[in-house]
């Protein structure tokens, strides 16, 4: 054979084989719109992301990538929308997760570096509307705290009443954001002795009572609450598959856990209908004027790239 012609047919080769990895590239593992939303229904819903490769036959990389990439557009449209908020009931408290293994489990080289072993997410609560006014993940220290009691009084439009439950991190938190212009007051319940062991793992010890103590200004003792944010915590573990005890769908990576967080807060704030406000609570709290659809909640994709542009 000439030595033209093969050069021909190493030429043709080379370029068949350019188009297929471009194809396999830009064209496979781009999703469609409709991919995209079955991808996201399925996650808001408390399936795990192996359970949704199933369901819907994306790579399981792929659903990682766009989970990454919608979470950062839910926190930062989240961030600037939820501003001069007009609450006046705000119930805080923070629900423990774990990343990467249990507390006990952690290697000793990564023991003590945040993202390996325990994660908290704070969570402000209006009682009225039920909006997520704003979250926090990280630690249960006074640093994590501070910083979360701040941005929490940075959103705010009015004096508000605020219930917080016992751990003492949020007293000088409170002090420091709201000073004495705030009504604020702890709850603290209080439980009897652990059951056995073979009982405790499943259920909690028995609860005894609670008792109220008035912190700053003069709270309604009648709305002295923190039952609407502990429900706000069945939620999360309900509808992120991650934060659900005794599996294997626990969060391997922090910002991924990160991301499904602010995933989950952009669709209860915005897209799904409370059971007794009949609205969604972005709507009850003047931010929204519509339920958004699933499709809209991944439009923010295409918001962020505009912007970024």
């Amino acid at each position: 054979m000439p030595l033209f012609a093969i050069s021909f047919i190493i030429v043709v080769n080379v370029l068949d084989t350019l188009q297929q990895l471009e194809h396999n590239v830009y064209i496979m593992n781009r999703l469609t719109s409709r991919q995209r939303t079955q991808v996201i229904s399925a996650l808001v819903e408390g399936n795990s992301i192996r359970a949704t490769v199933r369901m819907t036959g994306v790579a399981k990389n792929t659903i990682v990538k766009l989970l990454a990439e919608l979470g950062v557009a839910c926190e930062r449209y989240q961030d600037r929308m939820l501003r001069a908020l007009p609450c006046k009931r705000v119930q805080c408290d923070e629900v423990w997760s774990f990343c990467y293994a249990k507390q006990k489990n952690v290697p000793a080289d990564l023991q003590g570096q945040f993202g390996y072993g325990d994660v908290w997410t704070w969570t402000a609560l209006c009682a009225d509307t039920k909006l997520i006014c704003c979250w926090k993940v990280g630690n249960r220290s006074a640093s994590t705290g501070y910083s979360f009691i701040h941005d929490l009084a940075g959103r705010l439009a009015n004096r508000i009443q605020l219930t917080t439950d016992g751990h003492r991190v949020y007293a000088d938190a409170v002090e420091s954001a709201f000073g004495t212009d705030i009504d604020y007051a702890m709850l603290v319940k209080v439980y009897g002795a652990d059951r056995r062991e073979t009982e405790a793992r499943y259920s909690p010890a028995g609860y005894m009572g609670c008792h109220s103590m008035s912190i700053t200004g003069r709270p309604d003792a009648a709305h002295i609450s923190t039952s609407f944010v502990e429900r706000q915590n069945l939620t999360m573990r309900m509808q992120m598959r991650r934060f659900t005890r005794l599996t294997n769908a626990f969060s391997k990576k922090i910002d991924n856990h990160a991301h499904a967080i602010a995933l989950h807060f952009m669709h209860y704030n915005f897209c799904r209908v409370h059971q007794t406000l009949r609205v969604t609570p972005a709507m009850e709290a003047g931010i929204a004027d519509h339920v958004w659809s699933i499709e809209e909640l991944v439009s923010l994709l295409d918001r962020s790239a505009r912007i970024a542009a």
